[in-house]
C-alpha cells in the first residue's frame, strides 16, 4: 500500500520561503495524484496543489496560485511544494496525499494520508 512521508516544514518570517517533500513508499506507477492539502487550525483541510504523476499536469487553489509549485521527482514517488512569499495566513498543518486513477479536489477521494508538516509563519 502506498504511504506519504512529509518533511520539510517550519517556522519563517512573513515573506520567507520554504520547500516540503514527500516521499511515497510503496508506489506504483500510473495515473496517480500526488496532492498537497492544509488544514489550518480550527478550519476544515483544504486542496492546496495537485500533479498528476504520469502526465506532469498540476492545479493550485487561487490561495496559492502563483506563489506556490508543485513538482516531482524523476522517480515520481517524490513530490515537492515549493512555497513563496508565505504569510501568516499560510500557517497550517500540511498533508501529503496519494491516489490512483486522477486527481480531484475532493478529500474524500484519497485513501493515502501522511502524518503532516507543520508550517508556521510569523508577521
Amino acid at each position: 500500500q502506498a504511504q506519504p512521508a512529509e518533511s520539510g516544514g517550519g517556522a519563517v518570517q512573513s515573506g520567507g520561503s520554504l520547500t516540503l517533500n514527500c516521499t511515497v513508499s510503496g508506489y506504483t506507477p500510473g495515473a496517480n495524484c500526488l496532492a498537497w492539502f492544509r488544514q489550518r487550525p480550527g478550519e476544515e483541510r483544504e486542496g492546496v496543489a495537485l500533479i498528476r504523476s504520469d502526465v506532469g499536469t498540476t492545479a493550485y487553489s487561487d490561495s496559492v496560485k502563483g506563489r506556490f509549485t508543485i513538482s516531482q521527482g524523476l522517480a515520481k514517488n517524490t513530490v515537492y511544494l515549493q512555497m513563496n512569499d508565505l504569510g501568516p495566513d499560510d500557517t497550517a498543518m500540511y498533508y501529503c496525499a496519494f491516489k490512483v486513477a486522477g486527481c480531484y479536489w475532493e478529500i474524500w477521494r484519497y485513501t493515502n494520508w501522511g502524518q503532516g508538516t507543520q508550517v508556521t509563519v510569523s508577521s
